[in-house]
């Protein structure tokens, strides 16, 4: 507990001590001849112990002119009750109002606590090494990008950086759920908000301190709450609208009926008494905080049960979008595959392998795609780039270069149909890249890609949860496309697409209307990871491209954790309903109870707390999320 939690106790414990022995007195359990207001007085004490704050609440309220809430309610219930003689049920309804509030602020503030504790990967420090060889420790806004941090074991990365000394097993629990630690080395990347748990590292800084991976990732977590969903924006508007109206029907209850018995010429003994008083219980009643507490809590605690397992979703809005989707796209390569592309043969080339590996890993050596590095690995020897020039990528076709002044060509068929050089099909399955040299034809290269290890098990979960389509897009050939489609369960594929025509293809799903989402790279992708209803960037781990353009970032490249992420969203969404309809059933059938006189204030404050207590400990619940 805080410090103003620990004090609403304390006034909590102090009034009901207070109010239990004067309560009995009243009620004739404990003999004492006390006139009646010695009794009010008495009662009094206990009642502004416990509820000074609602009233003042309440009181300012009315001064802004923002009258209508819980504090006004529950002023003018109790003040009502204390101003018919029901002293005790006036200060009884205060006093676990107070008790509910107190529950509520806890509640919320475990679920926060909870989920600091899951993203506290703010490094506090970062250890530059001086010249006698001493550390001294600087704020990590202070260290250039460049700089040379030195990172000791048990400490927390402070910087995005390449390990130039050294080797240690990193924690990166807090980034991506994994609980296994990874191993890093020379030349390794390292990614801030990761603990070191065994060697002295040696850290070359790649990133400055608020673009390094744990500030855009605590960034992302804390501007999550701003992006509300459907459900939050219809409860702020519901309660704005609700509070009024159950206000004026207070004062109908109170004054109409009374009226209309005067009219009819009824005995009026207590008749006034009676209906001031439905209208107090039907204020405590109508008070609807169950619900408005309850929504936000359950997104809020949703949000920090998915960051938790590595999943960050930017907002409620996403939450809630993200549990309606019945189509999901990948896109295929570092998606469903690996992106580990091994050469496998080389066919129809008059020229030796080695010659045409040498020809085409020269050609493709400015390019990091994975397919350029496979070509790097298989030629298996130092790339000479001063012999290189003249290098053009062409999209969704090739590369076009000049070694050693010859023009080389590396490519699929349509840069081969671009170039008008005649290619050679191939029936092997794989990714082939067609070469040309000197404007002929020199052979094709076959190039295979790994599936990723839950790839088929990501597809069945995905099914498990109702998804009724899922398809793939690709650039790659038609062949690869289906072999893979088969080999992991996808429903469907289109091949050989160029980037503009993975747009479209997005396009032509979104037109049938159903939540379709789309998971990609975070890079190539970004166009279309932008067009989906929700974008979902996979193995995303410090790309900028990918935090901008997703709306869902998986910390790594597990595809079960799509599913995983569904299924979150699916559940807070469930719980939020739950909540939503418990409260406002049981708060219809208390109004009705009330203004037939069937219910009393005990009964309200039970519909009004109990109800709260509930919705606010079901909420808690999307905090808990299943490990898969």
């Amino acid at each position: 507990m805080n410090s103003k939690q620990k004090k609403l106790l304390i006034r909590i414990i102090i009034a009901a001590v207070l109010f239990v022995p004067v309560y009995l007195i009243s009620e004739g359990i404990v003999k004492a001849n006390l006139p009646k207001w010695a009794v009010f007085c008495l009662f009094l004490v206990p009642y502004l112990t416990v509820g000074w704050d609602i009233l003042r609440k309440a009181a300012l309220g009315v001064k802004n002119k923002k009258v209508f809430d819980e504090c006004f309610l529950m002023t003018v219930a109790t003040l009502g009750a204390i101003a018919l003689g029901e002293y005790g049920e006036g200060v009884a309804v205060m006093l676990l109002y107070q008790v509910g509030e107190l529950f509520q602020s806890v509640a919320v503030g475990k679920s926060r606590r909870s989920i600091s504790a899951l993203m506290d990967i703010r490094p506090d420090y970062a250890n530059i090494e001086a010249d006698d060889g001493s550390l001294e420790k600087v704020d990590p806004d202070d260290v250039d990008v460049g700089s040379l941090i030195v990172i000791q074991p048990g400490e927390r990365v402070p910087i995005d950086g390449v390990v130039v000394e050294g080797s240690s097993a990193l924690d990166t629990a807090a980034l991506t759920g994994e609980s296994r630690p990874s191993g890093v080395s020379v030349d390794d990347t390292v990614l801030s908000g990761s603990i070191n748990l065994s060697g002295v590292l040696k850290v070359r800084t790649t990133a400055a301190f608020e673009e390094s991976t744990a500030s855009k990732i605590l960034d992302l977590v804390e501007n999550a709450a701003a992006r509300k969903s459907k459900s939050e924006t219809f409860i702020s508007k519901f309660a704005r609208v609700y509070t009024p109206i159950v206000c004026y029907s207070a004062l109908a209850l109170a004054v109409l009926p009374p009226l209309f018995l005067l009219l009819t010429g009824a005995d009026m003994t207590g008749v006034w008494r009676d209906w001031l008083l439905r209208a107090c219980t039907f204020l405590v009643i109508s008070c609807p905080c169950a619900v408005v507490i309850s929504v936000p809590l359950s997104f809020f605690a949703g949000l920090g049960g998915a960051s938790s397992r590595g999943i960050l979703i930017k907002g409620s809005n996403y939450l809630e979008t993200l549990a309606g989707v019945t189509t999901v796209a990948f896109d295929k390569t570092g998606t469903i595959t690996k992106g580990n592309f091994e050469v496998t043969a080389v066919h129809h080339s008059p020229l030796t392998e080695e010659t045409l590996l040498e020809l085409a890993a020269h050609a493709e050596c400015p390019s990091s795609h994975p397919i350029s590095l496979s070509l790097q690995r298989a030629y298996g020897k130092p790339l000479d780039r001063t012999r290189v020039t003249d290098v053009e990528e062409i999209s969704g076709h090739g590369i076009v270069a000049k070694v050693d002044g010859h023009p080389v060509a590396v490519g699929n068929e349509r840069l081969m149909n671009r170039l008008g050089v005649e290619s050679v099909p191939c029936h092997h399955v794989g990714t082939i890249l067609h070469v040309a040299v000197d404007g002929e034809y020199a052979g094709h290269i076959v190039i295979r890609d790994q599936l990723k290890d839950h790839a088929r098990e990501a597809m069945a979960a995905l099914k498990r949860m109702g998804v009724k389509r899922t398809v793939m897009l690709t650039g790659d050939r038609k062949a690869v496309a289906e072999q893979v489609a088969n080999e992991v369960g996808i429903t469907d594929f289109k091949a050989e697409l160029l980037p503009q025509d993975k747009v479209a293809a997005v396009e032509s799903l979104l037109s049938d209307g159903k939540g379709l989402a789309f998971v990609g790279d975070g890079i190539n992708d970004a166009p279309v990871l932008a067009r989906a209803d929700i974008g979902i960037a996979m193995g995303a781990l410090g790309s900028d491209a990918a935090i901008e353009a997703a709306d869902v970032v998986l910390m790594d490249d597990d595809p079960l954790k799509i599913a995983q992420a569904m299924g979150i969203a699916r559940k807070c969404l469930r719980i939020v309903k739950e909540n939503i309809w418990f409260a406002l059933g049981v708060k219809a059938v208390c109004l009705v109870l009330s203004a037939l006189g069937l219910a009393n204030m005990w009964l309200a404050i039970g519909a009004d707390v109990g109800v709260m207590v509930l919705a606010v400990l079901n909420a808690i619940r999307c905090l808990v999320v299943k490990k898969g």
